[in-house]
């Protein structure tokens, strides 16, 4: 990514994890019948939320997380023609650790 994005606040940036595309019998499933992921990667983070005496709360999330979220948390947003995804931190709902890591959409490792 040549851009270099900051979410503001409590939000976050992620780029979604590709599902793998044929399943354990080998049948190839197309990308029209597919489920967008519902897991991602904390690309980066806001400085945290605020509260009304202006105190800064810094997000327990951080990037390089594998974070699981709702169907349809967030937004969408492409940036230099990549996808990704911004939400708040509390739509996340719980960080991934311990699993084999899985192909970042767009991105082999």
């Amino acid at each position: 990514m040549a851009t270099k994005f900051t979410p503001l606040h409590d939000r976050i940036l992620l780029r979604r994890v590709e599902e793998v595309g044929t399943t354990r019998g080998g049948i190839i499933i197309p990308d029209s019948a597919k489920d967008k992921p519902q897991e991602g990667e904390v690309i980066s983070v806001g400085k945290g939320k605020t509260n009304d005496e202006g105190k800064v709360f810094p997000l327990a999330l951080k990037e390089g997380d594998r974070i699981l979220f709702g169907k349809y948390s967030g937004t969408e947003i492409k940036i230099d023609g990549e996808d990704f995804l911004i939400m708040k931190e509390e739509e996340a709902l719980g960080v991934v650790t311990g699993a084999a890591r899985k192909e970042t959409a767009g991105v082999k490792r």
